[in-house]
């Protein structure tokens, strides 16, 4: 059995699934994409290409194995695009939550069928179908939980609000001993730079104390000015429009100390050694075009 133990974002990780790129099939028509980054890059011709992006894969997979990390890859399925690993589930605490995803990714669970039936049944949570929710929205944060949505009459048009209101009461009702603390996010299908496609896109928690954030990803300022109030403004690293684009919050923690970036990522990975972290870069530009970055493609099962 697998017991699960996920208390933030920032704790030695243990165990973690990466998605695959393999067998990730031909570029997607556009009425076929999820998001406005992708579009933009069929449409440019710049789609990323399979190899280049499973060698972007293995860079992390050779991190994890250098900090002793335990690795589960999904189930390869033909021509299906498994790289973004957070959207299908997450885990808070000892439980697992399968998150209610776009109907035409339902294959990618099916690919991880093998890990959740490692895990306690009764630590396997389904929410009800009309709570959508995606991994990475959702961020556990100590005796808190951050939950990106959008509570917007035009939800239902569009497809880059992956979470509502109705799955933050259900991981509220879920865990009361927690603050949970919902964030409404600016979103567009067709501007990537005004599309904040999930929380993790435009805020991260670091270290022990630490946020990289992007202000315009928030439709509300208060509740950006909340956040940056909640973790200090000198513990806030604020990115760019151009930054949040290039997915600069989408960087994933090792442990408070370790932290996994984009070697492109000069302004951010200079700041973060400065503060005193180890920085281990990365090439995931090519994965970047999907509009997900180091965050998106790990699911965290395992933190010490």
């Amino acid at each position: 059995m697998l017991k699960l133990h996920i208390r933030n974002e920032t704790s030695k990780l243990r165990v973690v699934i990466l998605g695959t790129a393999e067998n990730n099939g031909p570029t997607p028509k556009v009425e076929d994409c999820y998001d406005p980054k992708s579009i933009e890059n069929v449409l440019a011709g710049t789609y990323p290409k399979e190899a280049d992006m499973v060698g972007e894969m293995e860079a992390v997979a050779a991190v994890f194995k250098k900090y002793d990390v335990q690795v589960f890859r999904p189930k390869v399925i033909k021509d299906c695009n498994q790289i973004f690993s957070r959207d299908i589930a997450f885990v808070i605490e000892d439980k697992i939550i399968r998150a209610n995803i776009l109907p035409n990714r339902e294959a990618e669970i099916e690919a991880i069928r093998y890990v959740w039936n490692q895990i306690d049944r009764k630590n396997r949570v389904i929410l009800p179908p009309e709570c959508h929710v995606e991994g990475g929205d959702v961020i556990p944060w100590n005796d808190h939980i951050f939950i990106g949505t959008y509570s917007g009459e035009d939800y239902p048009q569009l497809i880059t609000a992956r979470t509502n209101m109705d799955a933050v009461i259900a991981i509220q009702e879920l865990f009361p001993d927690k603050t949970v603390k919902s964030f409404e996010l600016r979103k567009s299908n067709t501007n990537a730079k005004e599309n904040a496609l999930h929380l993790d896109c435009c805020f991260q928690p670091i270290g022990k104390d630490k946020a990289i954030i992007h202000k315009n990803g928030f439709l509300i300022e208060r509740e950006y000015q909340w956040l940056v109030a909640f973790f200090g403004k000198e513990n806030v690293f604020e990115i760019t429009k151009d930054e949040m684009y290039q997915m600069n919050s989408n960087v994933f923690s090792i442990s408070e100390d370790v932290i996994i970036s984009e070697k492109n990522f000069t302004r951010l990975n200079t700041w973060l050694r400065q503060e005193g972290f180890t920085v281990e870069e990365v090439p995931y530009a090519e994965i970047g075009k999907q509009e997900g970055l180091l965050r998106c493609s790990t699911m965290p099962l395992v933190r010490e």
